[in-house]
């Protein structure tokens, strides 16, 4: 990334949303600004491997047809592909399919007959096939926050199966440590360096709402060279407890399978800090 693309990415992501309350814009803003500097989203999540091996193992044993929702720019659906799998990746943000696409245009153009790019609102994408393993990854089921939402893509993943099909997502465990924490207080983690920018001081305020189960993340970036302005991007994230998440699935007409407490298959305890469901129509 140039650094003038890097300046602009980091001006898309300065949202300052006001204040209180779950308005309809806070929430847009902390589902978007964190996704749109492809290069940082994907300096950060590199190290992040244990999912992929899961979800290529799990992909490639039941061998047929993925599906994947919030697939990013393809950091799990590339090495699913890579198996001589066909994937079908679904994602809201702009910048990282615009990314993905272009990995597959370049770097990565032995999987592009094997992965279909989709830009679209998982909860109201429609396409044309059916799949034999649908996916929903990373967390990326934290950003449905009402129960509407939940119900919207719980039929749009309905309408996407096969009627063997099996249906795997994976949440992070609430953690009360993290809930609890006061919302005035930063955070600070050890500098990195930032794409394009440099060295950077980050910190993060967490202010989480008990109504709205949401917890809204503000992430500050203040770079050492000072000539660059510091700036604050948005995330948010719906907490999911175990048993209400287990209602959702029924309720909704699904089967649960197997649920696992980190993707060694460990099963689901106290201690987990994520939580991977697998489930059938009923």
């Amino acid at each position: 990334m140039s650094l003038s693309s890097s300046r602009e990415a980091r001006a898309k992501r300065v949202v300052k949303p006001k204040p209180g309350g779950n308005s309809e814009v806070r929430l847009r803003a902390g589902s978007n600004a964190h996704y749109r500097d492809a290069a940082y989203y994907s300096d950060t999540y590199a190290t992040r491997t244990e999912d992929v091996a899961f979800y290529t193992e799990y992909a490639v044993a039941r061998g047929g047809s993925v599906l994947e929702f919030g697939a990013g720019n393809g950091r799990i659906a590339m090495p699913i592909a890579e198996h001589d799998v066909s994937v079908t990746c679904v994602d809201l943000s702009t910048e990282l399919v615009h990314d993905f696409r272009e990995k597959l245009r370049t770097s990565h153009w032995h999987l592009a007959d094997r992965i279909k790019v989709v830009a679209g609102d998982m909860r109201k994408v429609r396409l044309s096939k059916t799949f034999d393993t649908v996916l929903c990854t990373f967390n990326t089921a934290l950003h449905l926050y009402t129960r509407q939402d939940v119900e919207a893509f719980l039929a749009t993943v309905k309408r996407h199966m096969k009627p063997k099909a099996k249906f795997v997502v994976d949440l992070s465990m609430p953690q009360a440590v993290d809930l609890a924490r006061p919302k005035d207080k930063m955070m600070f983690v050890p500098r990195f360096r930032y794409p394009g920018v440099g060295v950077v001081r980050y910190g993060e305020r967490f202010d989480y709402d008990p109504v709205s189960q949401i917890q809204y993340v503000s992430m500050y970036f203040e770079p050492a060279e000072k000539s660059t302005s510091p700036w604050v991007t948005p995330l948010t994230h719906r907490q999911f407890f175990p048993q209400e998440w287990e209602a959702l699935l029924h309720y909704n007409g699904f089967r649960v399978e197997e649920v696992f407490g980190d993707f060694d298959r460990s099963p689901l305890s106290k201690e987990s800090e994520t939580m991977i469901w697998i489930a059938t129509k009923r």
